[in-house]
């Protein structure tokens, strides 16, 4: 029976490196080594070559975009500014919330300065309901001296 039951082992089989090739790349990498040791010891022109290599590496992108130059207009890269860079006095933007909050508040105080004057509907409707409870007061208040006169003619009628 195969290693892993009846479906058949999944892994590959284990590979070991021949000591001579582990030999042969230690040999390639200390010459690599000395090779850079001497370039950097030798002039300025060679410092500049190298520092431009580096750059080369550490500028290596990820999957397509080392073979693709693409501009992603959705990305946004973080700048850092430094401190002598940014300008407090600079008006900062809006978010779109904070935009509408703003808006929103100054729609209500025009509304209500509208309101105050009376000019809108919601006013008019309010002032006329005002205009007939008072008259309904002062009808009632009418009513009311007019009962208290009969009632102290009355008194004044039983009195005597």
């Amino acid at each position: 029976m195969p290693r892993g039951g009846k479906k058949g082992h999944k892994g590959r089989g284990k590979q070991f490196s021949n000591p001579e090739e582990i030999d042969r790349q230690m040999k390639a990498q200390r010459e690599k080594e000395a090779n850079e040791g001497i370039e950097k010891e030798s002039g300025s022109e060679s410092d500049e070559e190298t520092s431009s290599s580096d750059d080369d590496v550490s500028s290596k992108r990820k999957g397509v975009e080392g073979l693709i130059e693409i501009e992603n207009p959705n990305r946004v890269s973080q700048k850092s500014k430094k401190v002598a860079e940014v300008d407090v006095n600079t008006p900062r933007e809006l978010s779109r919330r904070e935009r509408e909050e703003i808006e929103k508040q100054q729609a209500k105080e025009r509304y209500m300065k509208l309101h105050l004057e009376g000019k809108t509907d919601q006013a008019r409707a309010d002032l006329a309901r005002l205009a007939i409870i008072k008259k309904q007061r002062e009808d009632a208040a009418k009513k009311r001296e007019e009962q208290k006169k009969v009632k102290d003619e009355e008194s004044t009628k039983s009195k005597r």
